[in-house]
């Protein structure tokens, strides 16, 4: 095998100073060993070094390389991959680049990083399938991640399931509130309004610091619930950093934008058509079902919609609440914005969520029709 065939290949992101990559480039195939700095998770809660295989990778020729502006390394001995290999096992939880450049004299040259960053590919879709727990194995086929590793599924599945639930308990609210709200006398209904806008004029922040002091373990509402019998002192219900507390407050700071367009649509229906149905024979239920829940549907479909876009994306109360168990794909996408610096895979899962949204709006336009919503 000449020179030409082999050669180290050593590279490192600009964007993550601490995340670093060699290999033995031998055509086709490359053998890739990573040093990486991965994500703290409940199910991953302390960082390790990883190996794997990458995409196969060929240098340029000179004459593209001189075209191209690509820097292609001399040829170098099988040494250095392997004995960095060997050291990485003993790497200390500290100054990866440090201790990785002291293990041959080979990575401290530029020039080999330059050339592996140059002829990597400028679009990638790694970044994608590690958002739903997959990963390319040797053979650049399409696998799932290890088991230990798998996060990602969980925390969309979570993503959707408390979105859901949030919208149902808001509609579950809002319904009997905006229907006393659209029939009570005005000057009522206005001191009732007042009520429900209340909370806007309160800083977010303020809200959710509010229900961590009402739902912890020794606060009011625990204090309740030992008052009525329904558990003992020593064993008093966990409301906080877990999805009971993130159901919680989510509901009651989203309940606003669901009982707004009820309200909008309810106070239009007149109170005549419900006598109406009642003078033909029908009963209160029966005279509701048929003539009032349907004439309200526009603002159920326009409340539900927003209550769940603005709850698949919510970041500050299930961070605040929820805690580890309760943190959505929001939350994992903040970390990668703010801790871990992988701003490629925090991109990633933002583009993700947004398209999993816009599909959302296109089937409910499609089923319901963006026609028929009602705000006001």
């Amino acid at each position: 095998m000449t020179d030409a065939e082999t050669s180290i290949a050593p590279a490192f992101s600009l964007e993550k100073p601490d995340f670093f990559i060699i290999g033995i480039v031998k055509v086709p195939v490359v053998t890739v060993f990573a040093i990486e700095e991965p994500e703290i998770s409940p199910v991953n809660p302390e960082p390790r070094i990883a190996a794997f295989a990458g995409p196969p990778l060929i240098l340029p020729t000179i004459e593209n390389a001189k075209s191209k502006k690509y820097f292609p390394p001399p040829a170098v001995s099988k040494r250095a991959p392997n004995k960095t290999n060997r050291k990485i096992k003993n790497f200390e939880k500290s100054n990866y680049k440090e201790q990785f450049m002291a293990t041959h004299k080979i990575w401290r040259n530029v020039d080999y990083w330059i050339a592996l960053k140059n002829t990597a590919p400028k679009w990638s879709y790694v970044k994608y399938l590690k958002g739903v727990d997959l990963k390319l194995d040797q053979e650049r086929n399409i696998v799932q991640q290890d088991e230990d590793r798998k996060v990602y599924k969980t925390l969309w599945l979570r993503t959707l399931k408390v979105a859901f639930w949030v919208t149902i308990f808001c509609f579950l609210l809002a319904y009997p509130i905006s229907h006393l709200l659209a029939t009570l006398p005005m000057k009522y209904s206005n001191l009732l309004m007042i009520c429900v806008l209340l909370p806007f004029w309160t800083s977010l922040l303020v809200r959710t610091s509010s229900w961590m002091v009402l739902l912890q373990q020794q606060g009011p509402i625990n204090d309740l619930i030992v008052w009525l019998g329904l558990a003992a002192n020593d064993s008093r219900p966990e409301l906080m950093y877990n999805v009971v507390g993130t159901f919680v407050a989510m509901t009651q700071i989203l309940l606003p934008f669901m009982v707004l367009p009820l309200y909008s649509v309810m106070k239009t229906i007149s109170p005549s058509l419900m006598r109406a149905g009642k003078s033909l024979g029908g009963t209160p239920f029966t005279a509701f079902r048929q003539i009032y829940f349907p004439l309200t549907i526009p603002g159920i479909g326009a409340g539900c919609l927003l209550v769940f876009i603005l709850a698949i994306g919510y970041y500050i109360t299930p961070a605040l609440v929820g805690g580890a168990s309760g943190s959505l794909i929001s939350n994992t996408i903040a970390y990668h914005m703010k801790s871990s610096l992988d701003w490629s895979f925090a991109a990633a899962l933002g583009t993700m969520l947004l398209v999993g949204v816009l599909t959302i709006y296109w089937i409910y336009n499609k089923l319901v029709g963006i026609d028929n919503i009602k705000l006001g």
